[in-house]
């Protein structure tokens, strides 16, 4: 698992290849925010098949595979339940490192209360 923190004014998109790196995965799910053309275009050299449904103002849409996209649902579950703490919703910590810590912290405690 990986992650990096960015600027909440910035866009998520332009995250995902300097974040996958060296990765190769063989399917790569992620909503509409990340049908941008270099993208789909970087995944598809890398072999990587791309489940992104398109935009809808996307002229030729490709296709997607509605039920692999279904299985995104535990990973969007898991950011609601994190931002259930008020302080990572709200991000009252000013310096990034204090931020990731609660964030693993806060981590923990859903870990543990699932168990």
């Amino acid at each position: 698992m990986r992650g990096c923190l960015s600027a909440g004014q910035c866009h998520d998109a332009p995250q995902a290849l300097p974040l996958l790196g060296d990765l190769a995965p063989a399917y790569l799910i992620a909503d509409r925010g990340y049908d941008a053309d270099p993208l789909v275009a970087a995944l598809a050299g890398r072999g990587t098949c791309f489940v992104i449904p398109p935009r809808r103002k996307r002229r030729q849409p490709h296709a997607y595979d509605p039920v692999r996209y279904a299985q995104r649902q535990p990973v969007e579950r898991l950011f609601s339940r994190l931002k259930q703490f008020r302080r990572l919703a709200t991000r009252y910590d000013k310096l990034d490192t204090h931020f990731l810590a609660f964030i693993h912290l806060a981590a923990t405690v859903l870990w543990l209360r699932d168990c």
